[in-house]
Parts: C-alpha cells; sequence; structure tokens
C-alpha cells in the first residue's frame, strides 16, 4: 500500500490516532521531568552527590539515545499499535521497579526500564505525522505535539515538589502506573496501524557498537566532573565511545540495509538542524538541572517552590509551541530560529551572576523569558530538518533526530554538572587560598562556592547558544527530497529488464 494510500484511508482517524500516542509521549515525558526537583532530596535520602543523582536523568536519556537508534528498524519490522503497546508495557514495568525501589541501585534500574519503553515512543510518534500530514501542514501538527508534550515539564516539577513536600518520592511512580494501564487499554481499542511492514535483517553488531560508543562517552563526560578532565580513565572513556561511534558510522553507510540509515545527513538542512538541536537541547537541560540545585541546595527552597518556579515558563512554552508551527508553517524555521537564539541568549545572561540574595521573581522573570525562546526553536527546527527528507528516510530520519536530542541532553547534562562540580572545587581553593573565605562557616563557602560553580556552568551555555545562533543564519526553507526515490524507481526498472 503506498503513502498516498495510508494518508487517504485515516484521513478521518487522525485524532484517535494522534490523541492516544500523544498520552503516552506526555507520560514518559512527564516521568522524565518529575525528577528534576526530586534531586536534591535523592541526594539526602541516598546520601549520593549530584555527579552520581543525575544519572537518574542522564542514565534515562542515554537508555533512549541508545534505544532509538533501533526504532527505525522496529517501525519497519511491526505494526504501529504492535510497536507501541509494547513499550508502553515495557515503559509499566520500569515504573513498578522504580516504586518499590529501596536503594539507588534499584531506582536506576527502574528508570532505565522506564526509558527503554520511552525511547520508543517519541520517534514512533513523529514517523506517524509524517505519514499522516504533508510537509505543509507538519508544522502546526507538529505544534500541537509540542503544546501536549510541553504541557508535561510545565506540570512535572510542581506536582513533583508537591508530592515531596506531602509524601515520599515513591509516590511519583505509583501515581503513574494507572495512568499507564488506561493508556495501554486506550490504544488497545482505539490505536490503529498507519505504516506499513517490511521484514529487514537486525544488525546486532550496530546495536553493539552504538551501546558501547553512547555509554562509553557518557560515562567519560560524568566523571570528569570528580576526576578531572585530564583523568586517564575519562580520556580512554571518551576515545573508546568516539572509536565505537566512528565504526558505528562506517557500518552503517556501507551497509545495504542499515540499523539507522546515515545517509540522511546527506541533506543540508536535515543536517544543520540536527547540529542546532544538539545546542537547543544541551541549553534546555540546564534549567533541569541547575536551577533546582541552586534553589534547594544553596538556597533552601522547598520542592514545591522550585518546581512553582519553572511552571509559569513551561505553560508560556506549552502555549507557544501552537502558534510557533503556524508561524513555521508560514515563514520557515529561520528567523524563527534567530529570534528563539536571542532570547535565550539575552535571558541566560540574567543567570551568569546569582547570589545568596537574587529574589525569587526575578528567577522566575528569566526562567520564563528562556522557556519563551525554546518555544520558538524546538519543533520548528525539528520539522525544518524532517520535511527536506524523502519518505523512504522518514522512519530513520526521526530515529536520527531523537537519537541526536538525547544523547545531547544526556551528554549536556553531564557536562553542566561536571563544569558546576569542577568549578565549586576551583573557588573552593581560590577562597581558601585568597583568605576570602576567612569569616565563613564550613557551610557558607560551600554555598558560596556552589553558587559560582553555577554561574561559570551558565556561562558554558551561553556560549552553545552562540554556537547555534550563528548556525541559525544557514536555515533555508526547503521542499521535500524526491531525488532518492527516483533513482530507487530506476534501479528497479532496470533491475527488471536485465531479468
Amino acid at each position: 500500500m503506498s503513502q498516498a494510500r495510508v494518508q487517504e484511508e485515516l484521513s478521518v482517524k487522525k485524532g484517535p490516532i494522534l490523541f492516544i500516542m500523544i498520552l503516552g509521549a506526555f507520560l514518559a515525558t512527564l516521568n522524565q521531568t518529575i525528577m528534576s526537583v526530586a534531586t536534591p532530596e535523592l541526594m539526602g535520602d541516598f546520601n549520593i552527590s549530584a555527579a552520581t543523582a543525575q544519572w537518574l536523568t542522564t542514565g534515562y536519556m542515554l537508555v533512549n539515545g541508545v534505544l532509538i537508534p533501533i526504532t527505525a528498524y522496529f517501525m519497519q519490522r511491526f505494526s504501529t499499535k504492535q510497536l507501541f503497546q509494547a513499550s508502553m508495557f515495557i515503559f509499566l514495568i520500569g515504573t513498578i521497579v522504580s516504586a518499590l525501589a529501596t536503594n539507588f541501585g534499584t531506582l536506576l534500574t527502574g528508570r532505565m526500564i522506564q526509558a527503554a519503553g520511552a525511547g520508543i515512543i517519541m520517534p514512533l510518534l513523529m514517523n506517524v505525522i509524517l505519514t499522516l500530514f504533508a510537509p505543509e501542514k507538519r508544522g502546526s501538527a507538529m505544534g500541537m505535539v509540542g503544546f501536549a508534550i510541553i504541557f508535561a515539564p510545565a506540570i512535572g516539577p510542581t506536582l513533583a515538589g508537591y508530592i515531596l513536600e506531602n509524601y515520599s518520592w515513591q509516590t511519583m511512580f505509583y501515581g503513574m502506573i494507572p495512568l499507564t494501564l488506561i493508556v495501554i487499554a486506550f490504544a488497545f481499542v482505539y490505536l490503529k496501524n498507519v505504516s506499513e511492514r517490511v521484514s529487514t535483517k537486525f544488525d546486532t553488531m550496530s546495536v553493539v557498537l552504538s551501546t558501547i560508543g553512547f555509554g562509553a562517552l557518557l560515562y567519560g563526560f560524568s566523571r570528569a566532573g570528580s576526576l578531572g578532565w585530564s583523568s586517564a580513565e575519562v580520556l580512554i572513556c571518551i576515545a573508546a565511545g568516539i572509536v565505537s561511534l566512528a565504526l558505528f558510522t562506517w557500518r552503517q553507510l556501507v551497509s545495504d540495509t542499515p540499523l539507522l540509515d546515515l545517509r540522511a545527513f546527506k541533506y543540508n538542512m536535515f543536517s544543520l538542524t540536527t547540529v542546532i538541536s544538539i545546542a537547543i537541547t544541551m541549553i534546555m537541560y540546564a534549567d533541569m538541572m541547575l536551577l533546582p540545585l541552586y534553589l534547594q541546595n544553596a538556597r533552601g527552597y522547598t520542592a514545591l517552590e522550585s518546581g512553582l518556579l519553572l511552571l509559569p515558563g513551561a505553560l508560556v512554552m506549552g502555549f507557544l509551541m501552537p502558534v510557533a508551527g503556524k508561524l513555521f508553517d508560514r515563514f520557515g524555521a529561520k528567523w524563527l530560529a534567530v529570534i528563539g537564539m536571542v532570547i535565550t541568549i539575552v535571558t541566560t545572561i540574567g543567570f551568569i551572576d546569582l547570589t545568596d540574595s537574587t529574589s525569587y521573581g526575578y528567577l522566575v522573570l528569566m526562567s520564563t523569558g528562556r522557556r519563551i525562546g525554546m518555544a520558538l526553536l524546538m519543533m520548528p527546527i525539528q520539522t525544518a530538518g524532517l520535511n527536506q527528507l524523502p519518505p523512504r528516510l522518514g522512519a530513520h530520519g526521526t530515529a536520527i533526530s531523537n537519537t541526536v536530542r538525547q544523547v545531547a541532553g544526556a551528554v549536556g547534562t553531564s557536562l553542566l554538572v561536571s563544569v558546576m562540580t569542577s568549578r565549586t572545587t576551583a573557588h573552593v581553593q581560590d577562597m581558601m587560598a585568597t583568605g576570602a573565605a576567612n569569616g565563613l562557616t564550613q557551610q557558607q563557602l560551600a554555598t558560596e562556592s556552589m553558587i559560582q560553580g553555577i554561574n561559570d556552568a551558565y556561562v558554558v551555555i551561553i556560549g552553545i547558544a552562540v554556537v547555534g545562533l550563528v548556525l541559525s543564519f544557514f536555515i533555508k526553507r526547503t521542499k521535500q527530497a524526491k531525488e532518492e526515490e527516483i533513482k530507487q524507481v530506476v534501479r528497479q526498472k532496470v533491475s527488471m529488464n536485465s531479468n
């Protein structure tokens, strides 16, 4: 069945299909964001450092990043309904394990099982949109998806803060179990298949190489905070990750049936927007990791107050997503990206001079401003790249895009925590050496050094945003490529004639 035929038959059923899949994506995103304000409390409960606790976030994103490349194969091998239900069932198992966890190791295991299910959902949803909507209508569709998915980060930190003030942290996972069961039931009744199943060979070696590559790279970044960037362990891990990913890339390019078709990168706008997405993702995770640490550990705010600070910005971002989608359909991504990056840089500058007396209202204002910039960036950038790809590369393009974003989020989180940790240590030493610590208690010294370390991490974020801004000026509006389809048809005709 052709793609046009699929669209024709399912045109009246787009609503129920998207509704169910967005519900699943909402839960996956909510689950990822509720841990941000819980990190300081879990550090105390399990007696662990920030570098260890951040693995609850980076480990989750790492599994997403490792698994998402396989989704291109899964989306060809299994039906939409089979794949979605399987992913939600795996997510349910991970949620149960997390709820029953009594130590950090078990909680981390549960989170990673959750991630194995959640990693399939988002690229599957993106592929469904590419199948159901024409390129000129995808911006609006992606904007509506963005609204629903950004609503999760909007309520996630606040909801988690309320739960942590009144109940144990396990309640966050217990409450998610019935919601996941409802989504599974809805999918069983209403979800329909939108893509054709294709029998393809599973490339085990590619999975091994990608797993080693992403895992070693992230581990190296996360250890740099405590061991230093010159540590042999850190350098060996990062080098091993780079070599494994290079071998993975080579294998995909020479294979007739690659696990992840990296030939999508030969399309210039897809490549450019993918690089910009890396910067956007790293910028976005700054608030999710650094702000809760600053608010709760350095300033003494409660988890609920920390969550409430993030709420206005996340709500504004959610409501602006559909608007950004419509603007993208009309004007393209270039100036949306430029304006969004400028807003993000200006508002992030407000975070490089935090003190122990920075007002709560000022932090709300700056955080909300950053989210306005993010709203203009996220979906338009991703859609601009995917729109250039021919239908044959749609599944691979969504898998690549989501893989890059997840790994960028994981590496970005590890990098920022590493910068914060190493710079905090450096500031303690500087203050001791210069006598600036005289008259300060040990707690005051640790707090002041941590705040300065967080300021330094925000400076790194600004540098990343500036790179994204420069690249945004090169974005162009392109049409969906047809070249690959034409070549494929010609090859098939030549093959038939020769036979």
